[in-house]
């Protein structure tokens, strides 16, 4: 029997690499389903999720309301036990309506439980899609996306964004043999738009340079209809969604995000300035693209435009953050570097740590973003220059 001393270092670092991340993962993954049982039995926790406010929209809709009522949300909320001082909207566009509209035909509850089984169904299926992707690998590197902390925040607080990461991985995985199907799935993205402008711009001159018109006719279709069917269910839902996000209480919230730091830092009143950074980061993103035109692989080339995209997004939450999974999956099985993927788990773990003493809404996790693209770089850094060296994996 060969001893773990025997073994050669790097065969040991990358024991030690693969361990950090199963050991860190196994625990988030455990408390998260811990919490997700934990939601049924206890009403008040289940009403003090962001997902109360998808269930209300729908119970809105189905009662031929209007679902950005800002009061009569609020009533709804307080009915099921959110704090009277707080009221959660719906901000999506009208085209996600259709996606809270089935929930206003259930209870709390039963509502909560099959949303949280949808969004773990699509972190678990956009896992393996990826880990495929990259031509399913011995190693646990894919166990990273388990662990990662805006992903579990996601499930815990029932947000969208893992809906949006699915349609990401979707189009990954799709582009190529069923443009169609990839173009409608990018539907799940515009859920939150304002998260992938870079990635958008990049897409839509890939597409005229490509000529891959069948992938917009998906997503044109998809928006299409979900747009049609959201102004079927409420007639005026285009204009009371513009009227919310002009309201005072929208543009005058602050987001813990580097652009609405930068702003109010600024001038707080300039809402235009927290869009500066994506300007900046779309011209970035053009020139980017254009001197890799001839060569483009998405998979491969689109995890800058994906984590600059989420650094420099007009507005966004820690959760969002979720969307540098493949990204950071890219950077993982790229790099020769065993010491890296231990740093990208001791930096999960780290705020994994951290949400349990802070909340979400604090600026003191303004260092993740930031931490996820300096990551990466290094991990490219050490794949190109380590290029000529086969890579180390455990069975």
């Amino acid at each position: 029997m060969v001893s773990k001393l025997d073994l050669p270092p790097a065969q040991q670092r990358s024991d030690f690499a693969e361990v950090a991340i199963a050991s860190v993962a196994g625990l988030a993954l455990a408390v998260t389903i811990l919490y997700i049982f934990a939601v049924p039995v206890a009403g008040k926790l289940a009403a003090s999720r962001d997902f109360l406010s998808y269930w209300a929209t729908g119970r809105q809709l189905v009662h031929h309301h209007n679902p950005y009522d800002r009061d009569a949300i609020w009533a709804i909320e307080h009915a099921a036990g959110l704090d009277p001082r707080t009221v959660l909207i719906m901000r999506n566009p009208p085209w996600a309506l259709p996606l809270a509209y089935p929930l206003g035909f259930l209870g709390l509850r039963v509502a909560g439980i099959l949303w949280t089984l949808l969004l773990l169904a699509c972190l678990l299926t956009s896992i393996r899609m990826l880990h495929q992707l990259y031509g399913s690998p011995p190693s646990r590197i894919n166990w990273i996306g388990f662990a990662f902390t805006p992903a579990i925040i996601c499930l815990t607080m029932g947000q969208t964004s893992l809906l949006a990461l699915l349609g990401l991985v979707l189009f990954l995985r799709f582009h190529r043999c069923h443009p169609f199907l990839a173009g409608a799935a990018l539907w799940l993205c515009a859920l939150k738009p304002h998260l992938l402008l870079p990635f958008a711009v990049v897409l839509a001159l890939w597409i005229v340079v490509s000529r891959s018109y069948r992938l917009l006719a998906g997503f044109t279709v998809a928006l299409a209809f979900t747009s049609a069917f959201a102004t079927f269910i409420d007639p005026s839902a285009w204009p009371d969604y513009a009227r919310l996000m002009r309201s005072p209480s929208v543009e005058n919230q602050f987001i813990p995000c580097l652009a609405d730091v930068f702003r109010h830092w600024l001038r707080p009143h300039a809402v235009w300035l927290q869009y500066l950074p994506a300007a900046v980061a779309c011209l970035w993103a053009l020139i980017y693209f254009w001197s890799r035109r001839a060569h483009w692989d998405w998979l491969s080339d689109s995890s800058p435009l994906i984590l600059v995209s989420l650094l420099a997004a007009p507005y966004s939450w820690l959760y969002d953050q979720c969307l540098a999974i493949p990204a950071l999956l890219d950077g993982a099985y790229a790099t020769r570097s065993r010491k890296l993927l231990a740093v990208l788990a001791l930096l999960i773990l780290a705020a994994d740590i951290e949400i349990c003493f802070v909340k979400v809404t604090s600026t003191l996790f303004l260092w993740t973003a930031p931490a996820w693209f300096i990551w990466y770089l290094f991990a490219r850094a050490t794949a190109a220059k380590d290029s000529t060296l086969p890579p180390v994996t455990s069975a």
